[in-house]
């Protein structure tokens, strides 16, 4: 089974979206996950909520490597995630959405790999291309159809949370070349891509950044914003799902080819 996997992140748990929905549960290596499973026009759709369906797991406590391996286990080879940005370069407005290409990683302490010796020998990423060219493109597409304000392209500071970022460090993020700034794009891409999914970031706008923004941030505005973008949000998501040959073939479904592939 092909499957298409959606991780939902702040704001973004709505799986009745999809069509014959039901819950279930998966054991992973790293433990388990609740996920799900729907269908959209004879496509399966997996969904996981990043957060939990409640918002009960904060950025830096996620379980990346279990959701990441279960969506892999589960058939998964796209995933579409979404997350909840602020915005470090003004052309990037609230209400405009952002396909991530690049990112900096800023946080501390999380496992970033799969790959740690053992029964699973040290293996070495490359991250030229981390967001799958192609499924960013077809977003694009479907975003443009839709009228929505999308830039394809664009730098994602991860940070490790769950506090939000100071001034002086958007000062240094801004410096470095960074766009957007988040908390949970990383390790999950790098994951994904070590378990050869092709993996994309659509980023929502929310607010800008501390030192930009005129007034103190706070986790309301992010989400009476993503309140705002939800019915956006679904609509590109679903309009994405419909474009995807879910028999295409990648060279993110190769990532690890050098190493004989990614083994569950």
């Amino acid at each position: 089974m092909s499957a298409i996997g959606v991780i939902g992140g702040t704001g973004v748990y709505d799986p009745s979206i999809f069509e014959n929905i039901h819950e279930e549960s998966l054991m992973t290596p790293y433990g388990e996950i609740d996920y799900v499973q729907g269908t959209y026009n004879d496509k399966t759709v997996i969904f996981v909520a990043r957060h939990g369906k409640d918002h009960t797991i904060p950025p830096h406590k996620i379980n990346y490597r279990a959701n990441i391996w279960g969506l892999k286990k589960l058939g998964v080879r796209f995933i579409i995630s979404t997350t909840a940005v602020g915005s470090l370069n003004e052309t990037f407005k609230p209400g405009h959405f952002v396909l991530t290409d690049q990112f900096l990683d800023f946080t501390k302490n999380r496992i970033t790999t799969f790959y740690e010796g053992g029964d699973r020998p040290v293996a070495h990423l490359d991250v030229t291309n981390p967001y799958c060219p192609e499924l960013r493109t077809i977003i694009e597409s479907v975003g443009k159809q839709q009228d929505l304000h999308i830039h394809n392209g664009g730098t994602y500071v991860c940070t490790e949370g769950p506090r939000f970022e100071t001034p002086a460090e958007i000062k240094m993020f801004h410096m470095l070349g960074g766009d957007t700034v988040g908390m949970t794009n990383v390790p999950e891409v790098n994951l994904a891509n070590e378990a050869e999914i092709a993996y994309t970031t659509i980023s929502m706008i929310t607010n800008y950044a501390a030192g930009i923004s005129e007034s103190s941030l706070t986790h309301a505005e992010v989400v009476d914003m993503m309140s705002e973008m939800a019915s956006q949000l679904k609509l590109l998501i679903l309009g994405t799902i419909d474009a995807i040959d879910i028999n295409a073939d990648y060279d993110a479904h190769h990532r690890m080819a050098e190493y004989g592939g990614f083994k569950l």
